[in-house]
């Protein structure tokens, strides 16, 4: 089947705004069929060492440490710095960085309240008219190497639209929880072709495209996001 990995995870070790215990994650990503989990606390990576005793407690889940680096384009899941780097809020900087270290770069939640009819009204914007084929050169998705399609906390039409775009890039997509809690834990994934017993081996797979976002986990019918796998969402009347 190949590792199932929740790719996209905050907990109380790195996120303010978390109320997961690390035990409480590990407890139930194995419950509900995962076999593996990142953690991408916000702009921080766990401590060597206690990631070191993490994965020794869980030695059954392969635990990948990432970040989810606030940068002047929005929000990016980089899996494989070996630290934090100054300058890397800025993405242009983030991708050089990523590429010294062999790091995979993946652009999250892209479209997050693109559809609401206020989100831009508020901002003093005009609302968001862009196709797929237009948002695609938005320079962001120029600057990773993967685009969240499917998260825990988006609407269905703003994933569909995040794959249509990754479809256009030419780009594979990824599927993460975006939890906060225990609530929501691999409702979305990646599903990889291979197992990857590690973090080097994670990336290895990450860099030659082999997986795909995944839903169904929870019901016992583990699939891949398409277009209609989950029902399609009807466009905004012209």
């Amino acid at each position: 089947m190949g590792t199932i990995i929740d790719m996209h995870i905050h907990t109380t070790r790195g996120a303010s705004d978390s109320g997961l215990a690390p035990d409480d994650l590990a407890r139930e990503a194995r419950r509900r069929g995962l076999t593996a989990i990142h953690l991408s606390e916000h702009d921080r990576l766990w401590d060597k060492f206690v990631l070191a005793e993490y994965r020794e407690k869980n030695a059954d889940l392969l635990v990948a440490n990432g970040m989810e680096v606030s940068t002047d384009m929005g929000h990016i899941l980089a899996l494989g710095l070996r630290e934090y780097v100054g300058g890397i809020r800025q993405l242009e900087t983030l991708r050089r960085v990523a590429d010294e270290h062999g790091a995979f770069l993946i652009v999250a939640h892209p479209f997050r309240h693109f559809f609401d009819p206020v989100y831009f009204s508020r901002q003093g914007k005009e609302p968001f008219t862009l196709t797929p084929e237009q948002a695609a050169k938005l320079p962001v998705f120029q600057l990773v190497d993967a685009v969240e399609v499917l998260n825990g906390a988006n609407t269905l039409r703003e994933n569909l639209f995040a794959l249509r775009v990754s479809q256009v890039l030419g780009k594979p997509g990824t599927g993460g929880s975006d939890c906060h809690s225990t609530q929501g834990i691999g409702i979305f994934c990646a599903q990889l072709e291979r197992d990857a017993g590690s973090q080097e081996e994670l990336l290895a797979e990450l860099h030659a495209g082999r997986f795909h976002a995944a839903h169904g986990l929870l019901d016992g019918n583990l699939q891949r996001f398409t277009e209609t796998s989950m029902g399609e969402v009807p466009e905004a009347p012209a």
